[in-house]
């Protein structure tokens, strides 16, 4: 992986630092351990897990598998807390024929016959989260879904379908339990995108960022 240019003094962490907090290993930049072709991580997501960060391939992104081509894709300074779980297409049975067990899978003969054609009718496509997205411990997000920028993902959601941005969901299914601006205010957040901004220029506009102006956040400089 190409290291960034160092940062200016006092514009933030290094976004490939796998121990951003002293004294507290399982918080890690995601970047630092993600090495994988078919998942994609933006500067500074991080995850939290006591065992530590270093797991979240193996223990987060479940039935991953190269031959499906499906992609997880993670925005820029999300926040995933521990045990939530991404579970990808690999993890879809046959849908299309009278039983969804796995026969082939085991051989020795069950393999004869075997349409691919029957997987890849119930595929879903990637799984994308946006930019400046929370999301709660065990959560579950499910093969496909998209989550848009801003949003909130309560513990232990089931995410199933598309999350619109900046809404705050929660249930098994998820479901939106409010709005967190106003329609005016999400598509001024949505045209702003503070997160693609360079360190030194969120640095600077750290107040706004965390404040509640959005008029003011976007007339920063």
């Amino acid at each position: 992986m190409k290291h960034p240019p160092a940062l200016p003094a006092g514009c933030g962490p290094d976004p490939l630092d796998p121990a951003p907090l002293p004294g507290h290993p399982r918080v890690g930049f995601l970047k630092a351990f993600v090495d994988r072709p078919n998942v994609e991580v933006g500067d500074y997501t991080y995850y939290d897990d006591p065992d530590g960060p270093q797991h979240f391939l193996e223990r987060c992104v479940l039935h991953h598998y190269d031959f499906l081509g499906d992609r997880l894709v993670i925005g820029r300074f999300c926040a995933i807390a521990t045990g939530v779980t991404f579970i990808m297409n690999g993890a879809n049975h046959a849908m299309t024929g009278l039983s969804t067990y796995p026969f082939n899978i085991f051989g020795k003969g069950w393999e004869e016959g075997f349409d691919m054609g029957s997987i890849a009718a119930g595929l879903r496509g990637d799984t994308v989260v946006g930019n400046d997205v929370w999301i709660g411990h065990e959560a579950m997000l499910m093969p496909g879904v998209t989550v848009g920028d801003g949003a909130i993902i309560a513990a232990r959601s089931v995410v199933a379908g598309p999350v619109p941005a900046y809404a705050i969901v929660a249930g098994n299914p998820a479901r939106v339990v409010r709005m967190r601006f106003t329609e005016a205010e999400i598509a001024a957040l949505n045209a702003i995108r503070w997160w693609d901004w360079d360190a030194a220029k969120i640095t600077r506009n750290l107040a706004l960022i965390r404040g509640n102006d959005v008029d003011a956040l976007r007339r920063a400089r």
